[in-house]
């Protein structure tokens, strides 16, 4: 009968099975590509034998940190949709869906984006990565308990007020993703979204020659991303020397729901207009679910534009023309600025600004 171990095995039962020094049993958990093929088998071979899992408790005491950095997204509240408490003993129901009477899955896809790119960054250096929402009555809770879990905090702009975020700086390194946030003391990673915004709108305007009719589809008016969308479309159209007169501002909430509410009424309107310019690409496929329950032709009646570059935009018919983003980079540098913060704490706060780049696709095509 085998002998049963009555303790978890160690690095040190995984080093000295391995024949090796603990370190470098270290550095294959951490690092496996650099560490010799052979060395690095036998370690590997060895933790699987003895069923070895490494202690995230030990490695913070012997380093002083958690080896965990956390990263703070928006809670949006969720909307109950009309139907029955579904039962659980199994079934199957039919729903006519071609008025979309079931709510949509969730919309927040940018921040997938985003939180793939941190995860990947974060595994690749070592660290775990714990993900929570921040909004809501329960939001200053949230927020200090994550904060006391992780070494850094990566916060998007606008989830919490600053001086909660001031609170959690003076514990721990805190990077904030899409606004430039040095003058409140924040490291900070965004986009160029206001010229990447006027360089679509230029093209609107200036090669389409689309000069009046014009709706700008705006997300929250709190939103440091949709200010600077905004105030690069308005560029554009000084640019062009079309008065602001010329362009309808109507506010949504980056849904693609409350977009398509928002466009049928404009498209329903007495004086539909020829181009609707959102400020995010799920806005837009608001705009073109609306157009085409209607009948709207996009780009020959209707031209749309987004920003983003999300996935589903390269799927939509008519393929939607957007400003593309890095939103898997966005992630990955806030990883990195937290790692760089925590080894360089003093100095000045930092900011990086990502390019984008404008796709030009069949809702909004290079020329009509």
């Amino acid at each position: 009968m085998a002998e049963q171990r009555t303790a978890p095995p160690t690095v040190y039962d995984v080093a000295s099975a391995a024949g090796v020094s603990i370190a470098t049993v270290s550095r294959v958990l951490r690092t496996p590509d650099a560490v010799r093929e052979g060395t690095r088998d036998r370690v590997q071979a060895a933790i699987r034998t003895l069923g070895y899992v490494p202690s995230g408790n030990a490695r913070a005491l012997a380093g002083k940190r958690t080896g965990v950095v956390g990263l703070l997204l928006p809670g949006f509240d969720v909307v109950p949709d009309e139907r029955p408490d579904l039962v659980t003993d199994g079934g199957v129901r039919v729903v006519d869906d071609r008025r979309h009477v079931t709510q949509p899955f969730s919309s927040n896809l940018y921040f997938d984006e985003v939180l793939r790119g941190a995860e990947t960054e974060a595994w690749q250096r070592g660290l775990a990565l714990m993900v929570a929402a921040g909004r809501g009555s329960s939001r200053d809770v949230i927020v200090n308990d994550v904060a006391g879990r992780v070494d850094g905090l990566a916060v998007l702009a606008q989830t919490v007020p600053d001086d909660l975020l001031e609170h959690v700086a003076r514990r721990i390194p805190v990077v904030v993703l899409a606004d430039d946030r040095r003058s409140h003391g924040f490291d900070s990673v965004s986009v160029d979204n206001a010229a990447g915004m006027r360089t679509l709108g230029s093209h609107v305007i200036g090669r389409l020659g689309i000069r009046s009719s014009l709706v700008y589809l705006a997300g929250p008016i709190d939103s440091p991303d949709d200010i600077e969308r905004s105030a690069g479309f308005r560029q554009a159209l000084d640019d062009h020397g079309v008065p602001a007169s010329a362009v309808r501002v109507v506010h949504g909430d980056f849904g693609r729901v409350r977009a398509r509410e928002l466009a049928a009424q404009l498209l329903d309107g007495d004086a539909a207009p020829r181009a609707i310019i959102c400020s995010n690409d799920q806005s837009a496929l608001g705009v073109l679910d609306a157009a085409v329950a209607r009948g709207v032709r996009v780009p020959e009646d209707l031209v749309v534009t987004g920003f983003d570059g999300i996935d589903a935009g390269r799927f939509s018919v008519p393929r939607l023309t957007t400003v593309h983003q890095p939103m898997g980079e966005l992630g990955r540098a806030a990883v990195r600025a937290i790692v760089d913060r925590l080894e360089r704490r003093e100095g000045p706060p930092r900011a990086m600004r990502l390019p984008v780049e404008v796709l030009l696709r069949e809702s909004c095509p290079p020329a009509l």
